[in-house]
């Protein structure tokens, strides 16, 4: 999956638990990615901005359940 900073994510924190309930989602903003060891190419460690309490939070990549990005034409109707 490729995520980079300005995408908004879903993060499916119970994915980390026994109980997979899957209440414990939130959407957050990718404010910084990082790279693994064991796949310099790909970016495994994000620093996410969680958008309805701002808590900033690192989360691993496995985690993010889906990621959302502005079209080319909506992205160009903002400038």
């Amino acid at each position: 999956m490729s995520v980079k900073p300005g995408d908004l994510v879903v993060v499916d924190e119970d994915q980390s638990m026994e109980n997979k309930s899957g209440d414990n989602w939130w959407l957050g903003h990718v404010i910084h990615a990082a790279c693994g060891a064991r796949n310099p190419e790909e970016n495994s460690l994000f620093q996410v901005a969680d958008i309805d309490t701002g808590r900033v939070k690192t989360i691993n990549a496995d985690l993010v359940k889906g990621v959302l990005r502005p079209t080319a034409s909506s992205a160009q109707n903002l400038d």
